[in-house]
């Protein structure tokens, strides 16, 4: 398995080597934000070049019971036709991104890798760091976006269906009654930021608090002021210092288990093999028989 983070210039050789001829690489703008603006017409104003624009809320997640959480898995054979759509096949290398500090990329990383794509990394930085790093966006009007000294002009072009084929498994999951067990045997994480882990706040599910016995590990603490990663030996300290250990089971949710992900990458990088809860705070708020704590401290 390759590693999961790629930088801009990585990027940036990668779709030249493919460009000659080499290992295809499929690049997924993942851009979303709860509550922010629309992600598709970010794309189109401009992308990374043969970016396909992946719509998280549609294609990521599927949608159901509040029971099952905002964001739950979507169904295998859904999320194939997906994948196949932005034209994968089997064997590819695939890239995403975001301009969200990877917090939506994460989702689509998690999710293939779940699915079995051996070859899926994560810009790290995300959008701003391609920028940075002076290389080029395309737009799908025709019209010039000038990034450093390159400048691109693109429309959109159709995408030829890909033959990828899912087999789910790829990354530990944990079911709603794994999630509520898990402090009593190992670490369960609460990736949210810290007031909503407190029950201060709770601007969308039914209750306020966190999971009993769970701990806050906001995603913010994953990275460094640029948004990049944190190096795998300072993830690996901040990670022990809440009690995460190789011996014993780690979890993770967070509101809907979208940014849950990126947690579940931060561990990864760490040395973790950490489970993810996708109906996260979202399915467990909507159970009312369910007990919640609050405050700052686990129980």
């Amino acid at each position: 398995m390759s590693h999961p983070l790629v930088t801009a210039d990585e990027l940036a050789a990668l779709l030249r080597e493919a460009a000659d001829g080499g290992r295809p690489v499929r690049v997924l703008d993942v851009r979303w934000s709860l509550g922010g603006p629309a992600g598709r017409p970010l794309y189109e104003a401009g992308h990374i070049p043969g970016a396909v624009y992946v719509d998280l809320d549609t294609e990521l997640a599927g949608h159901g019971d509040p029971r099952d959480g905002r964001h739950p898995l979507p169904a295998m054979a859904d999320f194939q036709a997906a994948a196949r759509g932005w034209g994968l096949n089997d064997g590819d290398t695939v890239i995403v991104y975001d301009d969200w500090r990877s917090h939506a990329a994460v989702r689509a990383w998690w999710l293939l890798r779940f699915v079995g794509v051996a070859d899926v990394r994560v810009l790290d930085g995300a959008l701003p760091a391609w920028l940075a790093a002076g290389h080029p966006l395309a737009t799908t009007t025709g019209t010039e976006t000038t990034t450093g000294t390159e400048t691109t002009t693109g429309t959109e072009t159709a995408i030829e269906p890909g033959t990828l084929t899912v087999a789910p498994g790829g990354m530990p999951v944990l079911t709603i009654e794994q999630a509520g067990a898990l402090p009593q045997h190992g670490r369960l994480l609460d990736a949210r930021a810290a007031e909503r882990y407190r029950g201060e706040v709770e601007p969308i599910d039914p209750r306020a608090g966190h999971i009993p016995g769970a701990l806050s590990a906001p995603t913010a603490g994953n990275l460094d002021a640029d948004g990049r990663f944190l190096g795998a030996a300072e993830l690996r300290e901040r990670y022990e210092a809440l009690g995460v250990t190789a011996s014993a089971p780690v979890g993770v949710y967070c509101g809907s288990g979208v940014t849950a992900a990126h947690t579940a990458l931060a561990l990864n990088l760490a040395g973790f093999a950490p489970a993810l809860f996708p109906g996260s705070w979202s399915a467990w708020a909507n159970h009312p028989e369910l007990p919640v704590a609050t405050g700052p401290t686990p129980a």
